[in-house]
């Protein structure tokens, strides 16, 4: 165990890393020149299709006829964590308002510079993609997926082997989550963003993490699904489940989505009332 003031020291050194362009000393970053300034080629503003030679499975669009509250006020209410889903199974256009909801192409800014999405991101450089294990979608067959935003579609990566003890162990053990109808799982191109904003990228991106998870949240709360935000997961694991390098590109976020009824959140309620008498 680290003596107190070690851990001290390690705890003021997030606190730093949260702080506005003061991780680094003001030499470094007047030193520093961001490939942008640079005039280096810009990486491009989503990853190709990693299965080419197969064709995507096209998301259907028709939102108007989902059913859902119009206004913020019963979004904002209804939004909350949930970790008991009923696994009934979602719909191919409920996940792919999920997907749109959450990242989501809505223009292409100038000469292809950047691209504005469904939600905020500094500089408008989006790191993110978004990868799936589906366990009960109608219409897809289960397994790993890929989200391409540029044509709203997904391409089928491969089965999984054991889905049950997979999702559990991408996710630090958290078995509940394999009973999700979906899991989102959120990697980074870290050079997407190092392009423009250098050694300022990485806190920039965290940040535009929440963006995206909360926006899923809603999304869901609109949908009557339940979903929960995960930062507990397995780096090796999931960026060797996903074919990522770990490097270049690495897993930054995960949340479960499913079905909930009245008898999955009243179990929660009264786990989460157990867990507070026991004064855990």
């Amino acid at each position: 165990m680290l003596d107190p003031e070690e851990q001290k020291a390690y705890t003021q050194n997030g606190r730093q890393f949260m702080k506005a362009w003061r991780y680094y000393s003001d030499e470094v970053y007047k030193a520093y020149e961001s490939d942008q300034n640079l005039k280096r080629p810009q990486p491009p503003l989503v990853k190709a299709p990693m299965r080419p030679g197969q064709a995507p499975i096209d998301l259907p669009r028709d939102f108007e006829s989902l059913s859902m509250p119009k206004d913020a006020y019963t979004l904002m209410r209804q939004r909350k964590s949930s970790r008991y889903y009923s696994q009934g199974g979602i719909s191919l256009l409920n996940l792919s308002f999920l997907l749109w909801a959450s990242q989501g192409i809505r223009d292409i800014r100038g000469k292809s510079y950047a691209t504005l999405r469904t939600v905020p991101s500094g500089g408008g450089r989006h790191a993110f993609e978004t990868y799936l294990v589906v366990n009960r979608v109608e219409g897809l067959e289960a397994g790993l997926y890929h989200y391409l935003p540029m044509g709203h579609q997904l391409e089928f990566l491969g089965p999984v082997e054991e889905p049950k003890g997979t999702i559990s162990a991408s996710l630090s053990g958290q078995s509940w989550a394999a009973k999700a109808d979906v899991i989102f799982y959120w990697s980074c191109v870290a050079y997407r963003a190092e392009w423009r904003y250098g050694i300022s990228a990485h806190r920039v991106v965290l940040i535009d993490a929440g963006h995206v998870a909360q926006n899923l949240y809603l999304a869901c709360a609109a949908l009557g699904l339940g979903t929960c935000a995960i930062a507990a997961y397995d780096q090796e694991f999931c960026d060797k489940l996903f074919e990522l390098d770990g490097q270049e590109e690495f897993m930054v976020y995960a949340a479960p989505v499913g079905t909930i009824s009245a008898a999955d959140q009243a179990e929660e309620k009264a786990f989460y009332k157990f867990v507070e008498d026991q004064g855990l």
